[in-house]
């Protein structure tokens, strides 16, 4: 193909990858690099009968014209990045430096909002992730094999959980696993407790969370892998079986070799998806025991009368090359796997 028609074939998709994914990217590095204006105050003094009292109050007027002549805020620099909020580079040092024991170094880290959110983010993608692949391939496997009656119908019902809005699931399993839910009411009467509840303590609600991000985030895998099932060449699996091959042998051997660009996109998918996990600690009301980076995001904005922006902007920042930190390891494997297949 001539370079001019090249050009011209992928402009389109240039131009909305510059203006919707790498303008947008820009601007929030720009904002990362920048913390609101401090507000201004104004004391004045009233007098009366019983003498003088001084009162502080925010000089609204003067704020929003600082607003106005510098909208950004004050240019703060890589300091948003490595203040306590965040990489919080101080706190660790003076950690390391004071504590004896390396559990007692991450005891105190723990207590930092950002590590705090970034512990769970990666416990909850390094959970979810593989499950969600490893089932999702199991239960393809087994509704390929049903009578075709059955399948229809077993493939919506294997899709429910993914139709189903985020928000509203995750407010369903809340309720179910609330003290007068089925599922807590259940476990109550199971350990004969009735202060039993798995939104006491951050472990369970930790594996709460989990086990909704798995419910929820597996009818994708299933359905990708389903499709692929459908391409899977019938002859090496039929000299298998002549050759007398296991059905472990065939899966391991022919089906998961031939699938394998799947689970590359799959992989990518599910790390990004996961790696923003949000929806279910807003749903759950769990930010007492489980925060994440996108809720760190959601929650700097809505500081009542004064977001802080740079604060999101930089753990967005943080967040998305913490995304392209976990995702560099398949995208090296995909590479190399297609540049052997092109030699």
């Amino acid at each position: 193909m001539p370079t001019r028609t090249f050009l011209w074939f992928v402009l389109p998709t240039l131009t909305a990858m510059i203006l919707f994914i790498a303008l947008p990217i820009v601007s929030v590095i720009i904002q990362s690099l920048h913390i609101e204006h401090e507000q201004v105050l104004v004391t004045t003094e009233s007098c009366g009968p019983f003498g003088c009292e001084e009162t502080t109050r925010v000089d609204l007027e003067a704020t929003e014209v600082l607003r106005a002549e510098r909208p950004l805020g004050q240019f703060n620099g890589m300091n948003t990045y490595l203040g306590r909020s965040h990489l919080a580079v101080q706190e660790l040092r003076e950690a390391w430096a004071t504590t004896e024991t390396f559990g007692e170094f991450l005891s105190r880290i723990y207590n930092l909002k950002f590590y705090r959110a970034l512990s769970f983010t990666l416990v909850y993608t390094a959970v979810v992730t593989p499950f969600v692949l490893v089932l999702g391939l199991a239960i393809a496997i087994g509704v390929n094999q049903l009578p075709r009656v059955v399948r229809g119908p077993s493939i919506f019902v294997s899709l429910l959980p993914f139709l189903v809005t985020p928000l509203v699931g995750s407010l369903i399993l809340f309720w179910m696993v609330d003290g007068d839910g089925i599922i807590g009411a259940t476990l109550q009467w199971l350990f004969d407790d009735p202060s039993l509840s798995l939104k006491a303590s951050a472990g369970l609600t930790w594996g709460t969370l989990i086990f909704y991000g798995i419910w929820h985030t597996l009818p994708f895998s299933f359905i990708v892998f389903y499709a692929g099932l459908q391409t899977v060449p019938t002859d090496p699996l039929e000299a298998a079986r002549i050759d007398g091959a296991s059905a472990w042998q065939q899966l391991r051997h022919i089906i998961v070799p031939h699938l394998m660009p799947l689970v590359a996109f799959v992989t990518l998918m599910l790390l990004m998806d996961n790696f923003r996990v949000f929806e279910p600690i807003v749903s759950f009301s769990a930010e007492a025991h489980a925060t994440s980076l996108s809720w760190i995001i959601f929650n700097d904005l809505r500081e009542s009368g004064n977001p802080l922006h740079g604060s999101a902007g930089a753990t967005s920042v943080l967040t998305i090359i913490g995304v392209v930190f976990l995702l560099m390891p398949v995208l090296i494997r995909t590479w190399r796997d297609f540049k052997g297949r092109r030699v």
